[in-house]
């Protein structure tokens, strides 16, 4: 590999050594099923409790689901996707302008997931981008594309209100104010990753990223239509979570596991690779404040469980995070009482 990224335009005919993973480790892909009853949740129902009551079962029984009517303009969406698409597309010489492996950047191009601790790595480019405040973080985005700055601010500003929105519903489906969540977290940060994954020569040796939970409090996924290639694991088995029609994904994520003192399932995911097409997808995160506490209210801890976890700030769990590969053991377990 002579270039730090594999969206270099080179096609490769075989994968290099450095991406191979173990046999016992591969994805094993003609075994994976579709998830046929993934949660499709109409936003637009203006029944509140059944609204309500589906993303709590979503969120207890899968960890994850699909939204429609999500508020977040299809215009925005479709402009977001395009320019990922031509940002990903521009010389490898312009893009390697952003390239940092160094985690703590706010703003970077890399590849893999860690690439300086990764014994094997993933197939996989990424833009990294903090988005709050907007008006901090703005102005260190790309600047090719022209338009990039202005279409991704629109899309974050969107969906950072669909973040919230959801939110109150969990906080209601957990017999919560509606505003507990949003008050915990506190000043909530927000990151995106653009994420490309090019065409793979030998897509059954290795991953786009390997199976892992969010760090975060809360995950919203724009899936390729065009290429599937996000799996769950449900009942300990890997199945295929099919895009869904102006939809998103939405991911539990291990602040709000621990928040619902385990209630709520931060899933286990993965993306696979697709031999003849390349695969876009942009994951945007909800963070804790830094200065959040987290910790279950005492409403979910009187059942004679008591909380599960330790109180901790997100600075200490992502500092853990970070410090680990990403297929680990879940890093929750460092956090229990």
């Amino acid at each position: 590999m002579d270039t730090k990224v594999i969206s270099s335009g080179v096609r490769y005919s075989r994968l290099p050594e450095s991406y191979v993973r173990p046999e016992s480790e591969r994805p094993r892909l003609s075994e994976v099923l579709d998830c046929e009853n993934v949660p499709v949740i109409d936003l637009g129902c203006e029944d509140r409790p059944s609204l309500v009551r589906q993303i709590g079962d979503a969120c207890e029984k899968y960890g994850f689901f699909q939204v429609t009517n999500h508020g977040v303009g299809l215009e925005a969406v479709g402009r977001m996707m395009e320019v990922a698409v031509e940002f990903f597309e521009m010389p490898v010489e312009e893009k390697l302008k952003l390239y940092s492996d160094d985690p703590a950047k706010t703003m970077r191009l890399s590849t893999s997931f860690n690439v300086n601790k990764e014994k094997v790595h993933n197939w996989r480019d990424y833009l990294r981008l903090h988005c709050y405040p907007l008006e901090k973080y703005v102005p260190e985005w790309p600047s090719n594309p022209p338009q990039f700055k202005e279409i991704a601010r629109t899309y974050c500003m969107e969906v950072r209100e669909l973040g919230f929105r959801l939110q109150e519903l969990m906080s209601e489906s957990l017999g919560l104010e509606k505003d507990h969540i949003k008050n915990v977290l506190g000043e909530q940060g927000q990151h995106m990753a653009v994420n490309f994954y090019p065409p793979c020569p030998q897509p059954e040796l290795t991953y786009g990223l390997p199976g892992h939970t969010d760090p975060n409090a809360l995950t919203i996924l724009l899936q390729d239509l065009q290429v599937s290639g996000l799996q769950v694991l449900k009942d300990n088995k890997w199945v295929a979570v099919k895009p869904h029609p102006n939809a998103f994904v939405i991911n539990i994520g291990d602040q709000l596991q621990a928040l619902s003192n385990g209630r709520y399932k931060s899933v286990w995911h993965r993306a696979t690779v697709n031999a003849e097409k390349p695969r876009m997808s942009v994951a945007s995160f909800l963070c804790p404040s830094d200065d959040a506490i987290i910790s279950p209210p005492k409403s979910l801890t009187e059942n004679g469980t008591g909380a599960i976890y330790r109180d901790y700030t997100y600075p200490e769990y992502y500092k853990k995070f970070w410090s680990r590969n990403l297929d680990e053991e879940h890093c929750l377990e460092l956090f229990k009482n």
